[in-house]
């Protein structure tokens, strides 16, 4: 058996580099290059003095990133599984520790940053990543339970409940939860869970008009919108 999946591990190394989805990560890429050009020139160009002054930092991580995705490409993902669990559990960590007035860092009234003293990370880029190997890995293992209601839709959602409490209640970041929260459902449907559950689950709309209640709540919110 160890043979056979160190086999399969080779194999699936081997494998021709996904040059269609590396161009469109590309071009979202450059989209989003474009797109902070736009938006931050003008507000770089009176402050700094520089409009391609974010921009250029904007692009340094871009290429950083695609990097990482190179090197990461070269790893058989199934690797991942092996630490999926305690992804998830120090996502909640990771996400908890920006309560700790030492370590969490405010701005514009939102707590959702960790203080490194030569720069700042948010954890929710971490939770976000994370989450997608917890998940792909826990819907693999049941994908034959997935049919199922309780299995298939209640047990995934209360994975995720404990992050959306924190993302909205203490880090007031409905945004990422509702991105995450996407995430997760898709890979659920694609996985087997049924559509039907999502649209026939009738405490979503009231889930869903408290959430934009919190969310407009705020006078920062209600600028942005």
């Amino acid at each position: 058996m160890q043979k056979n999946s160190k086999k399969n591990i080779e194999l699936n190394t081997s494998k021709p580099f996904d040059f269609v989805l590396f161009i469109t990560v590309l071009i979202l890429l450059s989209i989003g290059i474009v797109m902070v050009l736009s938006a931050s020139s003008p507000s770089a160009l009176s402050k700094i003095g520089n409009s391609y002054a974010y921009v250029t930092r904007q692009a340094m991580f871009a290429v950083l990133g695609i990097i990482l995705l190179l090197v990461i490409s070269k790893i058989d993902y199934r690797i991942w599984a092996k630490f999926s669990n305690i992804a998830y559990w120090a996502s909640l960590l990771v996400l908890l520790a920006v309560a700790i007035p030492s370590i969490g860092s405010e701005s514009k009234g939102a707590t959702r940053w960790i203080d490194l003293g030569f720069t700042t990370i948010q954890p929710s880029e971490f939770a976000k990543i994370a989450l997608i190997i917890f998940y792909a890995t826990w819907l693999t293992k049941n994908k034959n339970k997935l049919k199922d209601i309780k299995t298939g839709f209640f047990i995934p959602i209360m994975y995720f409940i404990p992050i959306a409490l924190i993302l909205v209640f203490l880090q007031d970041h409905l945004s990422v939860t509702l991105v995450i929260m996407i995430v997760i459902s898709i890979m659920m449907i694609m996985a087997g869970t049924k559509l039907s559950y999502f649209l026939t689950f009738r405490n979503i709309r009231s889930c869903r008009s408290r959430c934009w209640n919190v969310y407009t709540c705020k006078s920062y919110r209600k600028g942005s919108i």
